[in-house]
């Protein structure tokens, strides 16, 4: 692999990475900001959420979407200000996190399943992923999981696939065609790493940041290590393909802990590493 270059700095906490016509977007949580960056690295803000971004999604329409975490919120922003498109928190215990938008326009999300009071994962209890439709109502669609995270889809929409942090694994399910999940099996078990944030390439493998063993690690299905990116000191947070080619994966990195992360402290900063596969589409 090459060295990764800086693409992003003056961050706090960037997460939900997504490339989207010919920028990547980011949260940032502790600025609580929603920025676009372009190939040349110039930022531009697109929102202010209070109740701190996380996962961003777009509709087959381009219309931009985003989780508002501490107030459980599905946020629009495809107007002149942000509007809430649908109320999440019958859905979540502690904070809602990632999420993901198929071509349907339907948003998958989960939610922390503990609130950090801070206790951390000694509080942590099996979460759910649920599934807003478009016309805002909210359907749960699956149970059990271990801190669900970052949500990948296959490029036919027939799986999706989420990361179980606190499982230290990646699940997959099947995709009916009203949403539905069936079918859960395991896609890769990662062992000692917790995966964040993920992306999924053309060839159906995952890159997948991971915070504790400080890398972002590319997994085939059934758990082959295909090549991984070290970031000695930081979190290995989430991950996107994107560029003109499509074949940059950009790496959304933190200096922290987990004391500090519940506290608000860290210094982020996002990466670009070229790689050989593309992006999906």
């Amino acid at each position: 692999m090459n060295a990764p270059r800086v693409f992003v700095d003056g961050i706090v906490f960037p997460e939900g990475l997504c490339w989207h016509q010919g920028e990547l977007w980011f949260s940032d949580f502790g600025l609580r900001r929603v920025f676009s960056v372009d190939p040349a690295g110039r930022k531009t803000e697109r929102a202010y959420i209070p109740g701190q971004p996380s996962g961003i999604g777009f509709r087959p329409d381009g219309t931009p979407l985003v989780i508002s975490m501490l107030d459980h919120l599905l946020i629009n922003l495809g107007g002149d200000s942000p509007t809430i498109e649908a109320d999440l928190s019958s859905h979540c215990v502690g904070p809602a996190n990632d999420m993901i938008v198929d071509s349907a326009g339907r948003t998958y999300f989960g939610a922390f399943g503990y609130d950090p009071g801070y206790e951390g994962a000694e509080a942590l209890a099996p979460s759910t992923l649920s599934m807003v439709s478009p016309d805002g109502e909210v359907t749960e669609v699956a149970d059990g999981l271990l801190f669900p995270n970052g949500m990948a889809l296959s490029e036919d929409g027939g799986t999706l696939v989420v990361a179980e942090t606190f499982g230290n694994r990646l699940t997959a399910f099947t995709v009916a065609e009203d949403g539905t999940l069936s079918s859960r099996r395991v896609f890769a078990d990662l062992g000692e790493r917790a995966p964040d944030g993920i992306c999924m390439d053309a060839a159906g493998a995952i890159w997948a940041g991971c915070p504790f063993s400080e890398d972002f690690v590319h997994v085939a299905e059934g758990g082959e290590v295909l090549a991984s990116v070290p970031v000695p000191g930081r979190w290995g947070v989430a991950t996107a393909l994107g560029g003109e080619d499509g074949k940059t994966l950009y790496c959304a990195a933190a200096k922290t802990n987990l004391e500090e992360f519940h506290r608000g402290h860290s210094v982020g900063e996002i990466l670009a590493v070229p790689v050989e596969t593309p992006g999906q589409g």
